[in-house]
């Protein structure tokens, strides 16, 4: 016996110790427990509005699949930059989302001294929805193609009005783009939002209009669409060529996401991405968006920075040389 009982005593030992091991493993799962508490989905924008929305259209899929309550709260101001900025100075606890919007996220930062936050920092979890953006002229407009538009735009520089929502948006963006890509000239009248611009064409107080895609679904017997920002023929305007299909090389959108702030876990984002991912996968939602005039996506958190990174070096050699002639 006397010798039995060191043996006894080191496999006590050796039990206790693989014991303990598996009870920290079970610990440390446990540790990560999110998320336990609401969380809050803000939009950077005004109720009503597209990303508005979007963001109330996932609210009770998100709160399924993740046990929690969700609560949309509206912070509009400074096309988006409002939002964003307070983003990006939120604690990373997983319980603070912000919708973000490209291209407004990355050409704010690059327009403006002071954006109140930088591209890098808005944290991307997935993009979900695209919007390509279209150029349309008034019913009784002379030009019926976009070459006769683009000749009439080379022949009279500045003189044919162009809408669009916002300044240093989507839309004045594309307009930067046509401009390099032809050499033709036009004056870009911004509205306050894409309804408002919307709205500003259907008065007739503009010749032209580049608009969202749902918009030109909409109102598609009120205007000639001469071509969509889309890289392929945009399924419910399968008559509109594209750009790219006009000799045009180049493509538009507005693409919509949801953000978390810097520093942001990557369980945590991995939770959340994997939610999102889930509902813009849902052949329902898809059906709902393609129908409303909207291009569904899924892309998750790295796909989405990668997506945002070369973007921002496509605006930025526009900006520059728009910027650059106009000295």
């Amino acid at each position: 016996m006397k010798r039995f009982c060191p043996l006894v005593l080191v496999l006590i030992l050796a039990i206790s110790v693989v014991v303990g091991c598996a009870q920290n493993g079970e610990e440390g799962k446990d540790e990560f427990n999110y998320p336990t508490k609401t969380i809050k989905y803000v939009v950077p924008f005004n109720p009503g509005g597209q990303s508005d929305l979007e963001a109330r259209r996932q609210q009770k899929p998100l709160e399924e699949k993740l046990g929690v309550n969700v609560v949309i709260e509206n912070k509009p101001g400074g096309g988006g930059a409002v939002g964003w900025s307070e983003l990006v100075r939120k604690d990373p606890d997983g319980y603070y989302l912000t919708g973000m919007n490209i291209p407004h996220i990355i050409l704010q930062p690059l327009a403006r001294e002071n954006a109140g936050y930088e591209t890098d920092q808005v944290n991307p979890v997935a993009l979900f929805q695209g919007t390509p953006i279209g150029l349309a002229v008034q019913p009784d407009s002379p030009y019926n193609t976009l070459d006769e538009f683009i000749e009439a735009g080379k022949a009279k520089p500045g003189q044919i009005t162009v809408g669009g929502s916002g300044t240093y948006s989507g839309h004045h963006i594309t307009l930067m783009q046509l401009q390099d890509k032809t050499g033709a000239e036009f004056q870009y009248v911004p509205s306050q939002g894409a309804a408002p611009s919307v709205q500003s064409y259907l008065g007739g107080h503009v010749d032209a209009l580049l608009a969202n895609s749902n918009d030109l679904v909409q109102h598609q017997d009120k205007m000639k669409i001469l071509a969509i920002g889309s890289k392929e023929r945009f399924e419910p305007l399968p008559d509109v060529k594209t750009f790219m299909e006009q000799d045009i090389d180049m493509t538009a959108s507005i693409d919509r996401g949801v953000a978390v702030p810097p520093e942001t876990d990557k369980r945590i984002i991995e939770k959340l991405e994997k939610a999102f991912l889930e509902i813009a996968k849902d052949e329902e939602i898809r059906a709902q968006m393609k129908e409303e005039g909207f291009l569904p996506l899924a892309m998750g958190a790295e796909e989405s920075k990668q997506y945002i990174n070369e973007m921002k070096d496509k605006y930025s050699a526009i900006l520059e040389k728009v910027q650059a002639e106009s000295k």
